[in-house]
């Protein structure tokens, strides 16, 4: 047989035939087609596809299947101030690099690269504002810069957090999302859960409250110590909370672990949190829990 060259070139059937196989201006053409944009919509656990828009009227909760889907500082900040509008404090804390880390990947350069793609400077957050018309200060990790872990930068602003409160007899809402402790920073960052836990007892002692509240998921040293002890611990549904990993416990005793296993159900049925709350229903639910535990 000819090649597809001669073919051509000598016209007929063979060509009308043989002109599917090739890309001329009268087969099909793409000038016009459309991508459709990224990030118009979410796909739920279920297999449901939802609208991005009706997903955050929602609560960022699929109204499917009432997944929580994860989101970050900024999205629980609109959620729970008034209107939406808020002060964010201590922006300038932020993650270095204090103990010269060196790997694969120098640890100053993952920073350098996570904070380009987040537009983060550290994976805690804190900002001020008024909830249902009364002053509050809230800190929200973000899990997506590295993991939400816990360093010297989240600590310190931690600390500072709890100081303005202190300072403006206001309520300290702590929400947390992480996987534990950052391992580039060692000691230094285990030693932010005794440098937190302190400071917690200056607020206790001015009687005023401390709410945490455990999102999906919430691990390590951070479980271990600050996000636990607060004045009312409350915890979204489903949400993966433990120390360490199921499959590690596991592994660790030898046996298969009970069913529902480190979500805030099971905890909240050994008492490791005093309730589960919806997301739609956590700015009405923070809000009584503030005027019972500090009436204006």
């Amino acid at each position: 047989m000819d090649n597809l060259d001669n073919i051509y070139e000598n016209g007929g059937e063979e060509k009308k035939k043989m002109a599917w196989f090739r890309r001329t201006k009268k087969n099909i053409t793409t000038e016009h087609k459309k991508d459709v944009p990224k990030g118009l919509w979410y796909k739920s656990p279920s297999g449901k596809i939802i609208d991005t828009e009706e997903l955050k009227a929602n609560a960022y909760v699929s109204p499917e299947d009432d997944f929580h889907v994860q989101i970050g500082s900024q999205e629980y900040f609109e959620i729970l101030f008034d209107d939406s509008k808020f002060k964010e404090l201590d922006t300038k804390v932020e993650s270095k690099d204090p103990l010269s880390w060196s790997d694969t990947q120098k640890y100053k350069d993952r920073l350098k690269d996570v904070k380009k793609k987040t537009g983060l400077t550290d994976a805690l957050r804190t900002a001020t504002g008024d909830m249902n018309g009364r002053g509050v200060v809230v800190s929200a990790m973000d899990f997506k810069f590295i993991g939400g872990s816990l360093g010297s930068a989240m600590g310190e602003k931690i600390v500072r957090a709890m100081d303005y409160a202190l300072k403006h007899k206001m309520p300290y809402i702590l929400i947390s999302q992480s996987g534990g402790a950052r391992m580039m920073e060692a000691a230094i960052s285990l030693m932010q859960m005794a440098k937190v836990e302190a400071k917690l007892t200056q607020l206790a002692d001015a009687k005023i409250p401390y709410i945490s509240v455990l999102t999906n998921p919430t691990y390590g040293g951070v479980t271990a110590s600050f996000a636990s002890v607060g004045d009312l611990v409350i915890a979204e549904p489903q949400a993966l909370i433990g120390f360490a990993g199921p499959r590690v416990i596991k592994e660790t005793i030898g046996r298969d672990l009970p069913e529902g296993f480190q979500t805030s159900e099971f905890l909240l049925e050994k008492g490791f949190v005093d309730m589960i709350v919806h997301r739609k229903m956590l700015k009405r639910q923070l809000s009584e829990s503030i005027n019972m535990l500090m009436p204006i």
